[in-house]
């Protein structure tokens, strides 16, 4: 049985931290690898991201595997949170050796932020080491291939993609080989994740079947509505954004093979997101790779099932996130949710 979610690769675990109320509308989201770490890479291709110890994740350089990796709300502000997981990490005696005792380990734990700054309120309400070491320990605490929670949890509680509600999505694949290849994102775009012409959800039309088409009358409804949420929230309001993704597997890779899969996992992210990887958008997806299953010596081309896997997880998971959020209504703003907008889209398919 499958979670069809980032925890169907065995030994992560995810974990949020979510805060909502007086002000407030952003959290952290905690991605933990199984003891001892994954090898780890990163594509950064927004065009104004926020991140933290990325560099580490580059093929050439010493670390090779991680602990734990940070997605959060809070733009830069929130980077903060990896402090806290950080500061568990050590407790635990996890990270990378530097010295003759077992506790002296570094921890490094990459992250990257979205912004959601003053969508509850509060400018100043935004993520920090206590959020993001409430986060770990809640992914501490969950059982082996428990669900991942989506929707309005974590870093996409104050998410929002070209207008509408945004959120946290998650999606798996176990393919034939054997290997399994999931995704988790936090939707938070400046462009829209469906057709302007039609409603339809753009990541639809990639799911090998019609796209789901609402009605033009509910099409025209949902384009009354969201012009009136425009107006509400004021049509100057900077639309800085930005899409995250972790993409994992339980295959064998090198950083190298990790970072070509960051790489073309951003297909999925262009696909689901019209425009994407924009000047005010930090889309960045990092990879985690646990080694279980080694990948085919003897085919060069083995890697290319999980790339591709990758880059459709990527664009269900963004789906997903979509159709788990909620409407939201604060004093910073009023976001409607897809559903709200224009229903289920499984009720109509064609």
């Amino acid at each position: 049985m499958t979670t069809d979610s980032l925890t169907d690769v065995a030994g992560l675990r995810v974990g949020h931290s979510t805060r909502i109320g007086d002000g407030q509308l952003t959290g952290t989201t905690v991605v933990l690898a199984p003891e001892g770490g994954a090898v780890a890479a990163v594509d950064v291709r927004g065009g104004g991201p926020g991140t933290r110890e990325t560099d580490a994740l580059d093929p050439r350089n010493l670390v090779q595997r991680v602990e734990a990796v940070v997605l959060t709300g809070g733009s830069a502000y929130g980077l903060d949170s990896a402090s806290g997981v950080v500061a568990w990490l050590e407790e635990q005696g996890r990270g990378v050796p530097v010295g003759p005792d077992p506790s002296h380990v570094v921890p490094v734990v990459p992250a990257a932020c979205v912004f959601d700054l003053g969508r509850g309120g509060d400018f100043k309400a935004r993520p920090d080491a206590a959020t993001g070491r409430a986060a770990v320990e809640d992914a501490a605490r969950t059982e082996p291939f428990a669900p991942v929670v989506e929707g309005n949890v974590g870093a996409g509680a104050g998410a929002v993609v070209g207008g509408v509600k945004g959120g946290v999505g998650s999606a798996s694949v176990r393919l034939a080989s054997g290997i399994t290849v999931a995704a988790l994102v936090v939707a938070n775009a400046a462009g829209s994740g469906f057709d302007p012409q039609t409603g339809a959800l753009y990541g639809r039309y990639y799911e090998g079947r019609k796209a789901d088409y609402p009605s033009p009358e509910a099409h025209e409804e949902a384009k009354r509505r969201l012009a009136e949420a425009a107006a509400k929230n004021g049509r100057n309001a900077p639309p800085l954004n930005t899409t995250l993704a972790v993409v994992a597997t339980d295959a064998e890779l090198t950083k190298a093979q990790a970072q070509k899969l960051a790489g073309t996992s951003h297909d999925g992210m262009a696909r689901a997101v019209r425009p994407v990887h924009l000047l005010n958008d930090g889309d960045a997806v990092f990879a985690l790779a646990t080694g279980e299953h080694a990948l085919d010596a003897a085919n060069p081309l083995a890697l290319n099932e999980i790339l591709a896997a990758g880059a459709d997880l990527v664009t269900e998971a963004i789906v997903r996130a979509l159709l788990a959020a909620d409407s939201v209504e604060t004093p910073g703003g009023t976001f409607p949710s897809y559903l709200d907008l224009y229903g289920n889209p499984d009720l109509h398919v064609k």
